[in-house]
């Protein structure tokens, strides 16, 4: 009986050891070496300093930017430790009035605007961090921002194209925008000095 004993305590050591140090080490080693950037949490840096991730969302409420999907997350919006959708169904009450609330709220920051608003920017994803949007919500949003920053609608225009990605490989997912990017991208001193009214 105690040799059982003694090598089954063996054998949860040496796969402790495996599995629980070994491989870990080996894992992170390789992402380090392949894909430092990605196992790094694919971080945007910014005057030497980190502003966010490629992978999760912001959320941006002025109108001078491109607002990014609704996040469902608590207790704040784009909490990458609580990631998770609000789980409300379709004939849900609480969903149906977000929506009304979201919508208002982007109708409000562009009174002119009666275009249809486009379905990620009033529902929230199931993992709540999405960082991009769709082209069709970067158009609807385009002529607000551009007015909000005194620029030409073709100069963002421009940006918006410069940071939508097409479809992974031309056929897995949708094209998207990353919408951290485009929004740092906006602040860019170039922009401000670049533009001349008339040139839309």
């Amino acid at each position: 009986m105690s040799r059982l004993i003694r090598n089954s305590l063996m054998m949860l050591l040496l796969m402790t050891l495996i599995t629980g140090v070994a491989y870990p080490l080996v894992a992170t080693g390789l992402a380090q070496l392949v894909f430092p950037r990605q196992a790094n949490g694919s971080l945007i840096v910014k005057d030497g300093k980190p502003v966010g991730s490629v992978l999760i969302g912001q959320s941006f409420t002025d109108p001078k930017y491109f607002w990014g999907r609704p996040s469902a997350t608590t207790p704040q919006a784009n909490n990458g430790l609580n990631s998770g959708g609000s789980n409300l169904g379709p004939t849900n009450p609480a969903l149906t009035d977000a929506v009304k609330q979201r919508i208002a709220a982007l109708r409000a920051a562009d009174p002119g605007n009666t275009a249809p608003v486009p379905v990620d920017l009033v529902t929230a994803s199931a993992s709540g961090l999405d960082p991009e949007i769709s082209p069709a919500a970067a158009q609807y949003q385009l002529a607000r921002v551009a007015k909000a920053r005194g620029l030409g609608t073709a100069q963002v225009q421009a940006l918006v194209n410069e940071y939508t990605s097409g479809r992974q490989l031309g056929v897995f997912g949708e094209p998207r925008v990353n919408v951290l990017q485009l929004n740092l991208a906006l602040d860019a001193p170039r922009l401000a000095s670049a533009y001349r009214p008339g040139e839309d």
